[in-house]
């Protein structure tokens, strides 16, 4: 199936099948009727306000109908919106306010500060228009082409972040792709894990719509209580499953997370970080018969571009999982420091160029010319991902060039001291960061480790043993000069490890 236009095949599907669920959360579920004329009210009472054309707004919210619901009634007014999560610090709101210069606020749950700029629409207006406002709204303001359909903020290197905008044509391309290459099919019932303010919940929210799907979301208190996320899982009836690696990780350590308790769960997609081998052989070995697909993908080029399914054959022949290939409509190569091509097999960044490529910065040219450029009149994205593609066309990714570091003159890769770390049979998950000296030279590497369970009975001798294993496998001067043992790493809201965190933590003082 091939698509043309997001919010008509999303209405389309409403029209066909009104009484189809769209949206479960607990118990309460939604059908496609209420997603079409919630959205549309809210479409309408949006384009009464008479705010600034094709400017953005701001949907303050959770993982809730009501969020997707203004999402859509956005959209169909004629306006891009911008995710905020309502479990964000007040902080993140107060910079997007000033970086985005939004029309509006939309508050599905209520706002916890007051902002200066934009009309506050709040929340008991929003809940009165979804149950009882007007439905004409035009249909020829609604965003379409390379009008914004969406703006996401990601953590600036400054500390301030950056607005990547997503038109209706970048998340087309997105879409079609999913549709195309997942063997995803019609009325799948997919989990909604991830923040709406977090990409990798695209994922799941426009292809399952656009399928005529069901949303079957999973609040942010219950995944962060183990005993209850382990319970709830297994009464969802999934089909298709979408989420961090990290994530995956955490339901693994339920030991009744396999087919037999689970036999309509038949996908699995992973993005947002590295899908280890540990992880995907003990998923394998857990759901024989499903399909497990790894992707990759910065946001600024929507969501993801590549995909390989995992089977047992790729995960025999290589220690780090390959990323696949780059969807039929886009193209990757690699280049060096100085952006030069360079060969099959050589290491250096990764450049992304086509029709899913943003076209850049909200509001900040400067940061947008330093990151997009033209190749033959596609959009370009300097990736700031180190990896290297083979002879078969194979991608693979081989971290950041920010996670890069340099130390006693020797350049490491943080994340490959990780995955030979993760390697090992002592350790569970592994995050390694560097400590600066007040030169801002980097004079050790810490590693941030949650063991296995082990027959040691002092760190210092799990600490020996670990070092010692890993020095079979990494150069000497990789190998971290210090182990910290935790029970769990910090994730942040997005569920991917908080390095930023932990790097935080060892500098300090």
């Amino acid at each position: 199936m091939t698509i043309s236009n997001i919010m008509t095949q999303i209405d389309r599907v409403a029209e066909r099948y009104p009484q189809r669920i769209c949206y479960q959360d607990g118990l309460q579920t939604y059908t496609y009727a209420q997603l079409k004329i919630e959205s549309d009210r809210v479409a309408a009472f949006l384009q009464a306000q008479n705010l600034r054309q094709r400017a953005p707004v701001v949907v303050y919210g959770n993982q809730t109908f009501e969020t997707v619901v203004t999402f859509l009634g956005a959209v169909k007014a004629g306006h891009a919106y911008i995710p905020v999560d309502s479990h964000s610090p007040k902080e993140r709101l107060v910079q997007i306010n000033e970086v985005a210069h939004p029309a509006a606020v939309l508050e599905v749950v209520d706002l916890p500060l007051e902002l200066d700029g934009p009309q506050i629409i709040k929340q008991q207006a929003l809940k009165q228009v979804r149950n009882q406002g007007s439905l004409t709204y035009d249909r020829q303001q609604s965003v379409t082409g390379d009008a914004n359909f969406y703006i996401i903020f990601t953590s600036g290197t400054t500390g301030v972040p950056k607005g990547v905008q997503i038109s209706h044509n970048n998340l087309l391309s997105f879409v079609n792709w999913m549709l195309a290459d997942f063997n995803l099919y019609e009325g799948i019932r997919a989990l909604s894990q991830a923040s709406y303010a977090f990409d990798l919940s695209v994922m799941d929210l426009y292809p399952t719509l656009a399928l005529g799907g069901t949303l079957v979301a999973l609040d942010k208190a219950v995944t962060d209580n183990f005993k209850q996320l382990f319970a709830t899982l297994p009464q969802l009836k999934l089909n298709e499953w979408v989420s961090t690696p990290s994530f995956i990780e955490i339901c693994l350590l339920d030991p009744n997370f396999n087919q037999k308790n689970y036999p309509t769960l038949n996908r699995f997609l992973f993005c947002g970080e590295e899908l280890t081998v540990k992880t995907a052989s003990k998923l394998q070995a857990q759901f024989p018969d499903a399909e497990i697909y790894n992707t990759y993908g910065p946001t600024e080029a929507t969501v993801a571009v590549t995909s390989v399914q995992i089977t047992a054959a790729l995960l025999k022949k290589y220690d780090r999982l390959p990323i696949g290939k780059a969807k039929a409509d886009t193209q990757m190569y690699v280049v060096d420091e100085t952006g030069q091509p360079l060969s099959t097999g050589e290491n250096g960044e990764l450049i992304i160029t086509g029709p899913s490529v943003s076209k850049g910065y909200l509001n900040n040219p400067e940061k947008t010319k330093k990151a997009f450029f033209q190749v033959d009149t596609q959009q370009a994205y300097h990736s700031g991902d180190l990896g290297f593609i083979d002879d078969q066309g194979l991608i693979f990714y081989r971290g950041r060039t920010d996670f890069q570091v340099k130390m006693h003159g020797y350049r490491i890769e943080l994340e490959d001291v990780d995955q030979n770390l993760l390697q090992l049979d002592l350790v569970k998950q592994a995050s390694t960061v560097p400590c600066y000296n007040d030169m801002h030279k980097v004079t050790q590497l810490v590693a941030y480790i949650v063991p296995n369970a082990n027959d040691y009975t002092d760190k210092l001798t799990l600490t020996k043993a670990i070092k010692m294993a890993l020095g079979q496998a990494v150069m000497p001067y990789m190998i971290p000069q210090r182990l910290v043992y935790q029970d769990k790493l910090p994730l942040t809201i997005n569920g991917k490890v908080d390095r930023k965190s932990l790097m935080a933590e060892v500098n300090q003082s």
